[in-house]
């Protein structure tokens, strides 16, 4: 997509924001950032009695597709049977339907999105801290270009700030979707409140950090520190780790 927007065969593209990389050509801007909608996961059960992490039974299978999720759940449960889910939202639903999984782990955005009607549990933000940018579609067009200008009409400024600092965050800390972390920023009054977090695969390391930081500041500087102080508290050994891993398999 980037390739052909640069070629001027296209002159907008649309993202979802948590799956666009940090690194972007210079030429490209994101002009647009939307108003976010839920940043959580939700739970889903096989068995609609079961209504928590809590009340599965023991070693229940999970199904998720993200290292982040797969090291919070175990965090809260090492006892679950973590196994990979993959497919549209419907082949996931489908999965858990006949019995593949007894519960599986989704955004609550992409649910809200398709307009379905399910039963499920949102988990708790601060237990299960959302991916960074979780919930936000972007714009992307040439910087400078009359495409660029149109687009800017949609920005949200309040979410731009929130998945900016959650950005630059996940920008410092590097590995990419490799390594188990999350960062989520809330805005109000001009206050960022700020959770972020590296687990190991397990679950049973991390490092976390939750901060109040004020718009009227530099606040992308303050973000980049607050994950350089992530990296020095023992991130840099859980990111490490979770490269050397993947690279070996």
């Amino acid at each position: 997509i980037d390739e052909r927007m640069l070629s001027g065969r296209i002159d907008l593209a649309v993202h979802s924001m948590k799956d666009l990389p940090t690194k972007r050509p210079k030429e490209l801007t994101v002009s647009a950032v939307l108003k976010r909608d839920s940043p959580y996961d939700v739970l889903l059960c096989r068995e609609e009695s079961v209504r928590s992490i809590e009340e599965l039974e023991q070693g229940a299978r999970v199904g998720t597709s993200s290292m982040r999720r797969m090291a919070q759940l175990l965090r809260a449960r090492p006892d679950l049977s973590i196994s990979s889910l993959r497919g549209n939202l419907q082949t996931r639903l489908g999965k858990l339907k006949r019995g593949d999984y007894d519960a599986i782990v989704l955004a609550e955005a992409g649910i809200e999105r398709m307009g379905l009607d399910l039963d499920y549990l949102r988990l708790d933000g601060e237990r299960f801290v959302p991916s960074a940018n979780q919930g936000t579609i972007v714009v992307v067009a040439r910087a400078g270009s009359t495409a660029e200008a149109c687009s800017r009409t949609l920005d949200d400024a309040h979410t731009r700030s929130e998945t900016m600092i959650e950005r630059k965050i996940m920008e410092t800390v590097g590995g990419g979707c490799v390594v188990p972390m999350a960062a989520h920023a809330q805005v109000e009054n001009g206050v960022a409140w700020v959770l972020a977090e590296v687990l190991s695969r397990d679950g049973k390391r991390f490092v976390r950090l939750e901060e109040r930081i004020s718009l009227h500041d530099d606040y992308l500087a303050l973000a980049g520190d607050m994950g350089e102080r992530l990296m020095r508290m023992g991130g840099r050994e859980l990111v490490d780790e979770a490269v050397r891993f993947f690279g070996n398999r």
